[in-house]
């Protein structure tokens, strides 16, 4: 039977809610200070310009979730990326909300701060350590400078910090409890965002997987546990901190290729079949163009011994001299030469000698071994002086 007066206990850590608004005040107050691009916020805001036209790129130094992250914030600000990041100290407009480019990594940066509190309580120390563990944290200037601007640091920092937070709690919660595997799946899941947002975060990872690693293996040797219940305990383990991991990174990338379905400047660092999947740029070309080699199809042709940079078939519409200085004559037709990039004067429209068709046919007839092809220019409409038999 249900007793009236009905009676709700609660406990309110007052020392974790203070550190928490001291770390809220010092992280987000005067967020728009200065109205200025500082340090690598020129070097972020160019891809957050990307995301915000969905223009394809890649970022040689990290994965894409923080990139992701910092779009995220932009794109809550109303940012339509239409902002020249090219110098330090750039004044930003005022159609440009500063304060919601730099929002998402200045929180990151206030949640590390009570992390830590709870972190240390984790690890069984006492209240006072666990406050002077989170004091350190909040007053240490170079987190406040990094957590202020649209940097990645602070991202990185809070998801590691939640990931080890969230494994503790599995690990000191009771053995029978079912929700103690929800925090195990958080720590997967801040691994899999840690490695995200950059590559720095594999060293944690790891860390926690040796960790996760010694206590299954004392799980293992519990002579007290059912062999049952050390084998669902193992499993559920490397499914939350392993395969969850892995997926979500993958995952990430696919949420990046995604968003960005525009031909950009970084198209040329990718295979022809993909380029052709963007909107705009040599999609435009190669739309409609069958997966194998036919009669009419326009391809790139590149040496297989020009190696470790490649080298295309290039032409443009520019001619040999007639005469060179040294008296030397020459053939004065369109030249013909080797190009280390991708660029839509490498392009070749594959023709049948015996034919004045151009295009590819319904259906396409394909290129066989021995057969003899003429290529045409695609943008100068010239043929190549040379009749070519492919082999296969």
């Amino acid at each position: 039977m249900l007793q009236l007066p009905l009676v709700v206990t609660a406990e309110v850590d007052l020392v974790l809610l203070l550190v928490s608004f001291l770390s809220l005040w010092t992280r987000l107050t005067q967020l728009g200070y200065p109205n200025n691009v500082v340090f690598d916020e020129v070097y972020y805001g160019q891809f957050v310009s990307l995301y915000m036209k969905r223009v394809f790129f890649i970022d040689d130094s990290g994965p894409p979730l923080g990139h992701m992250i910092l779009a995220l914030g932009a794109y809550l600000g109303g940012f339509d990326g239409n902002f020249v990041w090219n110098r330090i100290g750039a004044e930003y407009p005022s159609s440009v909300s500063v304060v919601c480019l730099r929002l998402l990594p200045a929180l990151c940066g206030s949640l590390c701060v009570p992390l830590v509190y709870l972190l240390t309580l984790e690890l069984k120390f006492s209240h006072l350590s666990a406050l002077g563990a989170a004091v350190l944290l909040l007053l240490e200037n170079s987190l406040i400078v990094q957590s202020r601007f649209m940097l990645l640091e602070s991202v990185l920092i809070f998801f590691v910090l939640l990931a080890f937070f969230s494994y503790l709690k599995f690990h000191n919660a009771a053995p029978d409890s079912i929700f103690r595997f929800g925090w195990l799946l958080l720590s997967g899941a801040a691994c899999a965002a840690a490695v995200g947002v950059k590559y720095m975060g594999v060293f944690s990872y790891l860390l926690l997987l040796g960790v996760a690693s010694l206590h299954t293996w004392n799980l293992i040797g519990d002579r007290t546990v059912s062999h049952l219940s050390v084998c669902v305990q193992c499993v559920c383990r490397a499914v939350c901190l392993l395969v969850v991991p892995l997926l979500l990174y993958v995952f990430w990338f696919y949420v990046h290729l995604t968003l960005l379905h525009r031909s950009g400047p970084h198209d040329q660092l990718m295979s022809s079949a993909f380029q052709a999947s963007l909107e705009g740029g040599l999609s435009r070309i190669t739309q409609g163009q069958p997966l194998e080699v036919a009669y009419g199809s326009q391809v790139t042709l590149r040496s297989s011994s020009s190696q470790p940079i490649p080298c295309w078939l290039h032409s443009h519409k520019v001619n040999y001299p007639i005469r060179y200085e040294n008296g030397r004559g020459s053939s004065h037709q369109q030249q013909v030469t080797c190009y280390p990039f991708k660029d839509v004067n490498n392009w070749w429209i594959i023709k049948d000698p015996d034919r004045q068709d151009l295009v590819v046919s319904s259906p396409p007839r394909p290129v066989r071994h021995g057969d003899v092809i003429q290529l045409l220019h695609g943008m100068t409409s010239r043929f190549l002086n040379r009749y070519a038999a492919v082999c296969l």
